[in-house]
């Protein structure tokens, strides 16, 4: 299990469900959970952290669905706040401008207001706040 967690940043909620699937007993997978955390292999800060950053950069997540993604994972609000403090605001809107500019290009719709739609259904869905997708969606297409 050092391994696994050495591997890559890991939250409880991973690691306990790997032992279930082992057939772990509710007594040995606290004592090793406890290891874990004891030797620093398991750390929910430093998960939360490592996974924004992720999802931002390489997926381009927004700050919704970054949140909800963690809370899905049982982190607590404290370390969500902290995680979210991992991307810069400029770097930030930078990627949610790029990311609809570049999405806008893609679409192929004639209609106007279907266009706005699927580009504003587009943003949401990868967790962009609702009113920065609606101002962007706006300031694009007019």
């Amino acid at each position: 299990m050092e391994h696994y967690c050495a591997y890559q940043e890991r939250c409880h909620k991973e690691v306990i469900a790997k032992l279930r699937s082992m057939n772990m007993i509710p007594l040995a997978i606290d004592t090793i959970i406890a290891h874990l955390i004891k030797h620093n292999y398991l750390n929910e800060e430093r998960f939360a952290k490592a996974f924004a950053r992720g999802k931002f950069r390489v997926k381009k997540w927004g700050r919704n669905r970054i949140v909800r993604e963690l809370k899905f994972r049982d982190i607590s609000r404290f370390n969500i706040q902290t995680a979210l403090k991992e991307i810069p605001e400029k770097e930030y809107l930078n990627t949610f401008h790029e990311l609809a500019l570049k999405k806008h290009k893609q679409i192929r719709e004639t209609n106007k207001l279907k266009a706005k739609k699927k580009l504003a259904d587009y943003l949401l869905y990868r967790g962009w706040e609702p009113h920065l997708v609606y101002e962007k969606v706006n300031e694009v297409m007019g």
